[in-house]
């Protein structure tokens, strides 16, 4: 199978997908509707989804992972831009028929699989001939995707954990992903620093990726109408990430940053370290990290959150405890303690 899939990324003929029911049509034929508790809203408009695909670059002959599909307007453009493979991943059965139509209309080019992309192993969906090194130009492999509003952020965190540890999708080098949000999600996913949507998200994206915002959707392009519009964004992996420490530890430093927005970045921040010891380790990581506490979350630029991460690694392989701390355990024994009147033990047992 992968034999013929390369020779159709090989030289090839441009492609175009013979006379269809039009999206309108086939969820009527299907007896498709939306349903709310998946969030989901269909594009029928094949014109916005040119739009979307022509974000992603040149498709000619490109292997492509498309996450859920649904009725298929997104599915027919990224054929008709020319992808040898395409890939479609659909978690809601009531979908499959309309997409086996598609495939039978582009024979060999498109493949079905009947799943949840949270849970799907993508590493194993294309051929390893198509990896290229990470430190070089990305692989001819696409990430695209109409999210449904209620999976998009989750999905987007575990990519990027993946993407941290270049496994899943970017087993295949700097797999590019062009994908959509609602509006205020693109918004913090592109915000620069000081900027009122500057977010954990934008921080945990910005450190990995070259984040482009494409364009926005207004929502009325979509069946049913969403309350929101919608947001166009591109992902570039970096060759190398702003930040050289692994992205648990990332994670865990930009999450306690942002616990209060609008106050002092260190009293987030300090909530990194047992209340025992708060306020001394809390003042050695800001002063090795050379960060102003009084900074605000979202003044803090990658400089200082790559500083402030190095300090805290740093911390930890003196205290191998501090690691596995988390302040909302430390709370949560202490409730305990308070109901039974046990004596609380040190959490977490640390070094001196």
């Amino acid at each position: 199978m992968w034999t013929q899939m390369m020779a159709a990324s090989g030289k090839i003929a441009s492609f175009r997908l013979p006379p269809l029911p039009t999206i309108g049509e086939v969820i009527k034929l299907y007896k498709l509707r939306a349903t709310k508790q998946l969030s989901q809203n269909f594009l029928l408009d094949l014109r916005l989804t040119d739009k979307i695909v022509r974000q992603a670059g040149n498709l000619k002959g490109a292997h492509v992972c498309e996450v859920g599909p649904g009725p298929g307007g997104l599915t027919r453009s990224i054929l008709n831009a020319g992808a040898a493979d395409l890939l479609v991943v659909e978690k809601d059965t009531r979908f499959i028929p309309g997409l086996q139509l598609l495939s039978e209309a582009a024979p060999g080019k498109l493949r079905i699989v009947h799943g949840d992309i949270l849970t799907y192993r993508m590493d194993r969906g294309f051929p390893s001939v198509i990896s290229k090194p990470w430190e070089e130009d990305p692989p001819n492999l696409h990430i695209i995707g109409n999210l449904p509003f209620n999976v998009s952020t989750p999905l987007i965190i575990k990519w990027l954990e993946h993407m941290a540890n270049r496994t899943g999708p970017f087993a295949f080098g700097r797999t590019r992903l062009t994908l959509t949000f609602q509006k205020e999600v693109a918004e913090r996913l592109t915000a620069s620093t000081a900027s009122r949507q500057r977010s954990r998200l934008s921080v945990m994206a910005q450190y990995l990726c070259t984040v482009h915002s494409c364009f926005t959707i207004p929502g009325r392009a979509f069946v049913p109408k969403p309350e929101v519009d919608v947001g166009v964004v591109h992902f570039t992996p970096l060759a190398q990430p702003q930040i050289q420490q692994p992205f648990k530890l990332v994670e865990k430093v930009v999450r306690n940053a942002f616990q209060f927005r609008r106050k002092y970045c260190y009293r987030g921040l300090e909530l990194l370290f047992p209340e025992a010891r708060r306020p001394e380790l809390a003042e050695a990581m800001l002063r090795q990290a050379d960060v102003d506490p009084t900074l605000r979350p979202t003044e803090l630029t990658l400089g200082h959150f790559r500083a402030l991460a190095d300090a805290y690694a740093g911390l930890c392989s003196l205290d191998p405890g501090l690691a596995a701390y988390e302040f909302r355990e430390e709370l949560r024994l202490k409730r305990i303690i308070r109901k039974t009147g046990s004596p609380a033990p040190p959490y977490p047992p640390t070094g001196g």
